[in-house]
């Protein structure tokens, strides 16, 4: 299994239920749709009540913490030919602007364990 991570920030004047509501209906469905290698495609918006502010009291730079599923390296592989595709790329980031300050987005693959 490959998981990647995306942290996430809405773009600025974008209030919390309108970058969720976009991000549910409109932008997770675009990315399933030309994607369809993914095996699971999590969201996870970030809720502060509870939360424990950073140390030096700096501002967390994410919206949304995304996990992104492949059952399989080859599966993997296919979804970043798939993104790299200038047609497709061109979709996406075309949708991104819509919803995300595409400048803080940060991506890994992590190795997940128990």
């Amino acid at each position: 299994m490959i998981k990647l991570i995306a942290l996430l920030k809405r773009r600025a004047g974008m209030s919390r239920g309108d970058f969720i509501d976009y991000y549910q209906t409109r932008h997770a469905p675009l990315i399933r749709r030309l994607t369809p290698t993914i095996a699971e495609y999590r969201r996870n918006f970030l809720v502060w009540e509870g939360a424990f502010p950073a140390a030096d009291g700096s501002e967390t730079n994410f919206d949304c913490v995304t996990e992104i599923w492949f059952a399989s390296a080859a599966d993997h592989q296919e979804a970043l030919a798939i993104w790299g595709d200038p047609a497709v790329a061109a979709q996406i980031a075309a949708d991104e602007d819509n919803v995300f300050d595409r400048g803080a987005t940060r991506m890994f693959v992590v190795e997940e364990r128990d």
